[in-house]
Protein backbone atom coordinates (compact mmCIF):
# COMPACT_ATOMS: atom_id res chain seq x y z
CA UNK A 1 0.00 0.00 0.00
CA UNK A 2 1.72 3.48 -1.22
CA UNK A 3 1.67 6.35 1.70
CA UNK A 4 -1.29 7.65 -0.10
CA UNK A 5 -3.31 4.99 0.28
CA UNK A 6 -2.39 4.30 3.59
CA UNK A 7 -3.03 8.48 4.63
CA UNK A 8 -6.59 7.46 2.68
CA UNK A 9 -7.16 4.96 5.20
CA UNK A 10 -6.03 6.73 8.09
CA UNK A 11 -8.22 9.60 7.73
CA UNK A 12 -11.53 7.25 6.52
CA UNK A 13 -11.10 5.05 10.08
CA UNK A 14 -10.35 7.70 12.50
CA UNK A 15 -13.76 9.69 10.70
CA UNK A 16 -16.01 7.03 10.35
CA UNK A 17 -17.34 7.40 13.72
CA UNK A 18 -17.16 11.19 13.98
CA UNK A 19 -19.46 11.21 10.73
CA UNK A 20 -21.66 8.49 12.13
CA UNK A 21 -22.34 10.38 15.05
CA UNK A 22 -22.59 13.84 14.05
CA UNK A 23 -23.65 13.42 10.54
CA UNK A 24 -22.41 14.84 7.54
CA UNK A 25 -23.96 18.03 8.23
CA UNK A 26 -22.58 18.59 11.98
CA UNK A 27 -19.39 17.03 10.96
CA UNK A 28 -16.72 20.06 10.20
CA UNK A 29 -13.45 20.20 9.05
CA UNK A 30 -12.14 21.12 12.09
CA UNK A 31 -13.63 17.99 13.54
CA UNK A 32 -11.80 16.12 10.92
CA UNK A 33 -8.38 17.61 11.29
CA UNK A 34 -8.64 17.20 15.29
CA UNK A 35 -10.05 13.48 14.82
CA UNK A 36 -7.05 12.76 12.58
CA UNK A 37 -4.19 15.48 13.53
CA UNK A 38 -4.01 16.23 10.14
CA UNK A 39 -4.22 19.46 8.70
CA UNK A 40 -6.59 20.90 6.43
CA UNK A 41 -4.13 20.52 3.33
CA UNK A 42 -3.48 17.17 4.09
CA UNK A 43 -7.16 16.34 4.16
CA UNK A 44 -8.21 17.97 1.13
CA UNK A 45 -4.83 16.64 -0.50
CA UNK A 46 -5.96 13.01 -0.36
CA UNK A 47 -9.89 13.15 -0.85
CA UNK A 48 -11.41 15.87 -3.16
CA UNK A 49 -13.56 17.22 -0.88
CA UNK A 50 -16.15 16.74 2.33
CA UNK A 51 -18.60 14.94 0.30
CA UNK A 52 -15.81 12.08 -0.78
CA UNK A 53 -14.79 11.49 3.25
CA UNK A 54 -18.66 10.95 4.39
CA UNK A 55 -18.84 8.49 1.61
CA UNK A 56 -15.55 6.82 2.16
CA UNK A 57 -16.60 6.72 6.02
CA UNK A 58 -19.82 5.44 5.69
CA UNK A 59 -18.47 2.66 3.52
CA UNK A 60 -15.65 2.03 5.92
CA UNK A 61 -18.99 1.85 8.90
CA UNK A 62 -20.63 -0.80 6.66
CA UNK A 63 -17.70 -2.49 6.36
CA UNK A 64 -16.96 -3.03 9.80
CA UNK A 65 -20.72 -3.80 10.54
CA UNK A 66 -20.38 -6.67 7.70
CA UNK A 67 -17.92 -8.39 9.44
CA UNK A 68 -19.29 -8.25 12.85
CA UNK A 69 -22.16 -10.02 11.30
CA UNK A 70 -20.02 -12.33 9.04
CA UNK A 71 -17.46 -13.29 11.64
CA UNK A 72 -20.68 -14.88 13.87
CA UNK A 73 -22.50 -16.36 11.24
CA UNK A 74 -19.02 -18.85 10.39
CA UNK A 75 -19.97 -19.64 13.93
CA UNK A 76 -23.08 -20.97 12.76
CA UNK A 77 -24.24 -24.15 10.74
CA UNK A 78 -27.98 -23.41 10.26
CA UNK A 79 -29.84 -21.18 8.72
CA UNK A 80 -31.56 -19.89 11.43
CA UNK A 81 -28.13 -19.17 13.18
CA UNK A 82 -27.01 -16.96 10.20
CA UNK A 83 -29.90 -15.11 10.49
CA UNK A 84 -30.02 -14.90 14.37
CA UNK A 85 -26.16 -13.43 13.83
CA UNK A 86 -27.85 -10.22 12.91
CA UNK A 87 -29.99 -10.14 15.73
CA UNK A 88 -26.91 -10.87 18.63
CA UNK A 89 -25.01 -8.06 16.94
CA UNK A 90 -27.18 -5.60 16.82
CA UNK A 91 -28.63 -6.80 20.62
CA UNK A 92 -24.80 -5.88 21.53
CA UNK A 93 -24.83 -2.72 19.92
CA UNK A 94 -23.36 -0.59 22.70
CA UNK A 95 -20.31 -2.86 22.99
CA UNK A 96 -19.81 -2.86 18.74
CA UNK A 97 -17.53 0.39 17.82
CA UNK A 98 -19.82 1.15 14.93
CA UNK A 99 -23.34 0.92 16.45
CA UNK A 100 -21.99 2.33 19.63
CA UNK A 101 -23.69 5.73 18.05
CA UNK A 102 -25.70 4.37 16.30
CA UNK A 103 -26.43 2.13 12.58
CA UNK A 104 -24.71 3.99 9.72
CA UNK A 105 -27.63 2.85 7.61
CA UNK A 106 -30.45 4.76 9.48
CA UNK A 107 -28.20 7.69 10.49
CA UNK A 108 -26.57 8.35 7.01
CA UNK A 109 -29.93 7.46 5.18
CA UNK A 110 -32.22 9.47 6.99
CA UNK A 111 -30.01 12.94 7.08
CA UNK A 112 -28.75 11.77 3.33
CA UNK A 113 -32.79 11.40 2.44
CA UNK A 114 -33.31 15.20 0.35
CA UNK A 115 -29.65 16.15 0.93
CA UNK A 116 -26.76 14.41 -0.74
CA UNK A 117 -28.24 11.98 -3.51
CA UNK A 118 -24.34 10.08 -4.04
CA UNK A 119 -24.94 9.54 -0.04
CA UNK A 120 -28.34 8.20 -0.39
CA UNK A 121 -27.52 5.77 -3.19
CA UNK A 122 -24.72 4.42 -1.20
CA UNK A 123 -27.28 3.69 2.21
CA UNK A 124 -29.80 2.16 -0.57
CA UNK A 125 -27.32 0.27 -2.00
CA UNK A 126 -26.08 -1.08 1.87
CA UNK A 127 -29.58 -1.97 2.89
CA UNK A 128 -30.47 -3.66 -0.49
CA UNK A 129 -27.16 -5.39 -0.29
CA UNK A 130 -28.64 -6.41 3.43
CA UNK A 131 -32.15 -7.45 1.97
CA UNK A 132 -30.68 -9.54 -0.24
CA UNK A 133 -28.07 -11.53 2.07
CA UNK A 134 -30.85 -12.16 4.31
CA UNK A 135 -33.18 -13.84 1.96
CA UNK A 136 -30.26 -15.75 0.74
CA UNK A 137 -29.97 -17.26 3.95
CA UNK A 138 -33.91 -17.80 3.87
CA UNK A 139 -33.64 -19.59 0.70
CA UNK A 140 -30.57 -21.53 1.74
CA UNK A 141 -32.97 -23.20 4.45
CA UNK A 142 -35.20 -23.74 2.54
CA UNK A 143 -34.00 -25.74 0.32
CA UNK A 144 -31.43 -27.60 3.55
CA UNK A 145 -35.01 -28.39 4.65
CA UNK A 146 -35.17 -26.16 7.82
CA UNK A 147 -37.30 -23.72 7.18
CA UNK A 148 -40.74 -23.95 5.73
CA UNK A 149 -41.52 -23.87 1.80
CA UNK A 150 -44.56 -21.59 1.66
CA UNK A 151 -42.03 -18.67 3.38
CA UNK A 152 -41.45 -15.62 1.44
CA UNK A 153 -37.71 -14.54 1.94
CA UNK A 154 -38.19 -11.26 0.98
CA UNK A 155 -41.04 -10.27 2.42
CA UNK A 156 -39.42 -11.87 5.81
CA UNK A 157 -36.15 -10.13 4.95
CA UNK A 158 -38.26 -6.69 5.07
CA UNK A 159 -39.94 -7.65 8.27
CA UNK A 160 -37.00 -8.38 9.80
CA UNK A 161 -34.69 -5.23 8.80
CA UNK A 162 -37.84 -3.25 10.11
CA UNK A 163 -38.20 -4.51 13.41
CA UNK A 164 -34.51 -4.72 13.89
CA UNK A 165 -33.85 -0.70 12.66
CA UNK A 166 -37.03 0.07 14.06
CA UNK A 167 -36.31 -1.07 17.75
CA UNK A 168 -32.67 0.56 17.06
CA UNK A 169 -33.78 4.31 16.51
CA UNK A 170 -36.19 4.00 19.05
CA UNK A 171 -33.79 2.96 21.70
CA UNK A 172 -31.40 5.40 20.36
CA UNK A 173 -33.31 8.15 20.54
CA UNK A 174 -35.34 7.66 23.74
CA UNK A 175 -32.50 6.19 25.05
CA UNK A 176 -35.10 3.31 26.16
CA UNK A 177 -33.13 -0.44 25.35
CA UNK A 178 -36.40 -2.01 25.86
CA UNK A 179 -37.85 -1.00 22.47
CA UNK A 180 -34.49 -2.76 20.29
CA UNK A 181 -34.56 -5.59 23.00
CA UNK A 182 -38.83 -6.25 22.63
CA UNK A 183 -38.27 -6.05 19.08
CA UNK A 184 -35.04 -8.58 18.66
CA UNK A 185 -37.12 -10.82 21.44
CA UNK A 186 -40.12 -10.92 18.70
CA UNK A 187 -37.74 -11.56 15.84
CA UNK A 188 -36.22 -14.49 17.63
CA UNK A 189 -39.50 -15.93 18.19
CA UNK A 190 -40.65 -15.12 14.71
CA UNK A 191 -37.24 -17.23 13.32
CA UNK A 192 -38.02 -20.26 15.67
CA UNK A 193 -41.73 -20.38 14.79
CA UNK A 194 -42.33 -18.99 12.02
CA UNK A 195 -39.55 -19.78 9.44
CA UNK A 196 -38.68 -23.06 11.16
CA UNK A 197 -40.33 -26.43 10.10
Amino acid sequence: MSKASRTKAFITEKTAALFNRKGYAGTSLTDMTEATGLTKGSIYGNFVDKDEVAIEAFGHNMAKLVEQVRALQATERSASGKLKAFVTVYRNGQQSPVLADGCPIINTGAEADDTHPELKAKVKDALLRWHKSISAIIQQGKLQGEFKDDINSNDFASLMIAIIEGGFTLSKISGDASYLDQGLGHLDQLIDQRLRR
